[in-house]
């Protein structure tokens, strides 16, 4: 399938990408505009012929054809027999979506209605503190968001409790007061072992201080019994339908403690920034479109060039949950080696991906993105405007730092120009080694994503941007990338391992190095 393009990639030879931008309008003609943020990807070896193979792939692919059946409510998780409609969760203007021939805006629309009823009373109580209690998608996201947005908390303190590691919920509730905490368990299922672990603990915990836990609960699940043994009343419980994954759940119920920390009226602007570029995506061709371009680009230097690993480097603090958010719904989505017809994929499927803010990772690992043996894509993003008007300068500074960082990444240093920079010091064999160290081979690859402000507005575009670019990737790739059946084997052996870690069970059955593990657990794990 990557034949073609693997070919224009070798036809390229060593061409720099430096030398692509004699051509004047380089930086034009490869950026694209799109609900006031810009995609720059001229910092690629990506020309016309490249970019028009790649599109020429993504129309053979069918993606258009399938993004249609996914707004339009078919069961596109095929091996769940599921519709995929988070994109239904934004849909403020409740444009009918049918699912098995019934429109489920309805219940969404009230649903919202109900949540920010609910948000509005807390947000007027004595409440000062709201742990949201959950993992995976019902943790990654709202703490995403919530940090992402912290200019506009009004609300509530809102903390994140996900680890089953009783270090987590301890030093949680350390900052909290018992008398004027409320509780939110996201399980869908209600059932989720880590979740409900923790959530018990946040119920002995208010019994310790002698509160109790009357009103102190909330729970997103669609399992009402469950939620209702644990002692949580049906008003008090907001559920979504089985075609909302967790990792894209952000837009509903799971949403909840960010609404408690920003308001309704904010929550709201999200969900229009996400709807937005929903409507993009749908209306947009394929080749002035964002989602698309940026998924492309993936393809270009994972499947094409083999670049195996993604650095994701916003530069913007408040952003330092993206990379972790990016890298769930990545690898989790498109982290797959079987196609849709289960046969073994015969080239490799989604990336690594990973990062940490800018300037932190200048000083950390961009020693390896910049001068290492393998070659890491960078996608930047930033904004032109912090929301710090009288520390201008140090926006000005983080800015220059991100654009510098991209160039230096395509440029790099030539042997020459390190031999200049040490010619003073050092002579001779001496001179050579040392310039040697302070050559950068450049032509490294990156984007960056630049948008007015972060926004609650301007957040929900950039979440469903790469959520799209996932879509995306998976349909070239011939891929489901809604179901994730690589996180069901290790749940099924540590409930098996439970029992054997307590000493309720005898270790029987085990290779020699879990028993040498939990041999070693009982000697030193009692007393």
């Amino acid at each position: 399938m990557f034949e073609e393009l693997k070919g224009l990639a070798a036809a390229q030879g060593d061409r720099r990408i430096e030398a692509l931008f004699g051509d004047t309008a380089r930086a034009a003609e490869f950026s694209l505009t799109a609900e006031g943020v810009l995609f720059d990807y001229s910092k690629t070896q990506i020309d016309a012929e490249a970019r028009a193979a790649l599109l020429a792939l993504a129309e053979t692919r069918g993606v258009a054809a399938r993004r249609d059946a996914m707004f339009g409510g078919e069961k596109i998780n095929e091996t769940e027999g599921r519709a995929v409609l988070h994109t239904a969760l934004r849909n403020l203007d409740g444009a009918t979506v049918k699912v098995d021939g019934e429109d489920v805006m309805p219940p969404v629309l009230d649903t919202l209605s109900r949540m920010e009823a609910l948000a509005k009373e807390i947000r007027a109580s004595d409440i000062t503190d709201v742990v949201n209690i959950g993992i995976g998608g019902s943790d990654l996201g709202p703490v995403m968001a919530v940090l992402a947005l912290a200019p506009y908390h009004d609300g509530p303190r809102t903390h994140f409790v996900s680890n089953v590691d009783g270090a987590d919920i301890t030093d949680t509730l350390k900052r909290c007061n018992p008398e004027t905490t409320l509780f939110i368990v996201a399980s869908k299922t209600f059932t989720t072992i880590e979740t409900l672990t923790n959530a018990r603990s946040a119920k002995a915990w208010l019994a310790e201080h002698g509160v109790s836990d009357a009103g102190k609960f909330v729970a997103l699940s669609s399992n009402l019994e469950k939620a209702g043994e644990f002692g949580i009343p049906a008003e008090r419980v907001f559920g979504f339908e089985d075609w909302v994954g967790g990792r894209y759940s952000v837009w509903g119920p799971i949403g909840l403690s960010l609404m408690l920390a920003v308001g309704p009226d904010n929550f709201r602007a999200f969900l229009t920034g996400g709807m937005k570029m929903d409507r993009h995506f749908q209306s947009a061709p394929l080749t002035e479109n964002l989602p698309v371009l940026l998924a492309l680009v993936g393809i270009w230097h994972n499947q094409v060039l083999g670049h195996a690993s993604r650095v994701v480097l916003p530069y913007d603090n408040r952003l330092m949950r993206l990379p972790a958010y990016l890298q769930q719904l990545e690898m989790e989505s498109n982290g797959k080696g079987v196609s849709m017809d289960g046969a073994d994929l015969p080239y490799n499927s989604g990336p690594v991906v990973w990062g940490e803010p800018g300037t932190n990772g200048q000083h950390a690992f961009y020693q390896l993105i910049h001068q290492g043996t393998r070659v890491i894509p960078a996608e930047f993003l930033v904004a032109a405007k912090g929301h710090e008007p009288d520390l201008k300068h140090h926006h000005d500074l983080l800015v220059a730092n991100c654009l510098a960082q991209s160039e230096a990444l395509m440029r790099g240093r030539s042997l020459d120009e390190a031999r200049g920079k040490v010619a003073d010091k050092f002579e001779g064999d001496e001179l050579e080694r040392q310039a040697r160290h302070r050559v950068f081979p450049g032509n490294r690859p990156s984007t960056t994503l630049i948008y007015p402000l972060l926004d609650p507005e301007t957040l929900g575009k950039i979440v469903a941007l790469y959520e799209h670019r996932v879509f995306v990737e998976g349909v070239v790739l011939g891929i489901n990338s809604f179901d994730q059946w690589g996180v069901e084997l290790g749940k099924e052996l540590a409930t098996a391992l439970g029992p054997m870690v307590t000493g309720e069970q005898k270790v029987d059955g085990k290779d020699g190095s879990t028993a040498q593990l939990l041999k070693f657990v009982h000697t030193h794990g009692r007393g």
